[in-house]
């Protein structure tokens, strides 16, 4: 059997907006049926009390019905613009072609809230990591260039139900749930892929030693699901079409050259922004970003860790969405915040889907 992937970039008027899918349907550009996966960035503060994320899952879902992988970011801070990346998996009888896009996923069960940011957390995602790359026909972790996760977060209610049983959580500050959750995910990505030994993470480990990483783990947490929604993208054997992948590591928020030269791999070249003829083969783009801990930038003081009145992670967003928006000349770009575990401290993974030709 020849798999062939297919990514469609959507806009949305507002987190609920399928209309765009709606009409790709009607228009037969999209085989509803082949939908495995939805990516989007909705424009909420990203934050616990963001339900844009739970409108737009609730939209895509009384659409699609619960098959597709459903990764809503919230947070469009600067010049982001709202929308979804849709996934397709279709058979096709054209022979596979090397390095052609190959697309797998997996859940997870829910996760009891006691071991949300803890080893258990971590076990469970490397699990199903390679649960989504056996389904992508990946035999070998060099193949994978992106492992997104959405992954729970703690609420007061799910704090209070964990109390009830006689049981602990790792924090019981909410917004600091999604950090834990993020980071804990991250490395059991890292665990999957072989980038760190799982010997190396203590629970003390989870969301401080920033030694520890992967190079190609997204995770994005929200309150509308309690497991985990696992989509990994690589090349595999038995896949068909233009699409490829790669990706690069930002190692601070303004570092574009690596993503660049991911770009210039794939075939699009540019000593300065993409020409409008390259940006139409350019079909997504998916970052990591945060605020670094060191409060510095190439040795310059910055001043996102001691904003009180928005986080780090919205000021990350949109700093490092302006630069890449400057080097791929569009703002569809699905620049998530909060990279913990993610690329080095102040950086995050890149990926890169590109249309060969």
């Amino acid at each position: 059997m020849t798999r062939q992937a297919f990514v469609h970039r959507i806009a949305a008027a507002s987190p609920d907006d399928v209309s765009g899918l709606k009409t790709a349907f009607e228009e037969g550009r999209i085989d509803r049926s082949a939908i495995v996966a939805v990516f989007g960035k909705t424009e909420g503060n990203g934050c616990v009390n963001d339900f844009t994320r739970a409108l737009a899952s609730r939209a895509l879902k009384d659409l699609l019905g619960p098959k597709p992988c459903l990764v809503m970011s919230g947070g469009t801070e600067g010049g982001l613009s709202p929308h979804f990346l849709v996934f397709e998996v279709r058979e096709v009888s054209t022979a596979p072609a090397p390095r052609a896009l190959a697309v797998g996923r997996a859940r997870t069960s829910p996760l009891p809230p006691e071991h949300l940011g803890r080893g258990a957390q971590v076990d469970a995602v490397a699990e199903c990591v390679k649960v989504a790359m056996e389904d992508a026909g990946l035999k070998s972790p060099e193949q994978v260039h992106l492992v997104q996760v959405k992954c729970p977060l703690l609420t007061s209610d799910r704090i209070a139900e964990a109390a009830a049983r006689g049981k602990t959580t790792a924090t019981r500050d909410t917004l600091k749930s999604m950090g834990l959750s993020r980071a804990a995910a991250s490395l059991g990505i890292a665990v999957a892929l072989g980038e760190v030994n799982r010997a190396k993470i203590s629970e003390t480990a989870i969301g401080t030693d920033w030694s520890l990483f992967s190079s190609r783990a997204s995770a994005s947490a929200g309150v509308e699901l309690a497991g985990h929604e696992i989509v990994v993208l690589g090349h595999g054997e038995g896949w068909a079409g233009p699409l490829r992948i790669d990706h690069a590591v930002m190692t601070d928020a303004i570092d574009i050259e690596p993503v660049r030269d991911a770009l210039a791999r794939l075939g699009l070249e540019a000593n300065g922004q993409l020409r409008p003829a390259q940006r139409m083969r350019l079909k997504a783009l998916i970052a990591k970003t945060e605020a670094a801990s060191t409060g510095a930038i190439r040795g310059l003081r910055h001043t996102m860790l001691n904003d009180s009145d928005i986080s780090p992670t919205r000021h990350a967003r949109g700093f490092t969405a302006g630069a890449l928006a400057g080097l791929v000349g569009h703002t569809e770009l699905y620049v998530s915040g909060g990279a913990e575990h993610q690329g080095p401290d102040g950086g995050g993974p890149v990926a890169v889907i590109v249309e060969a030709t």
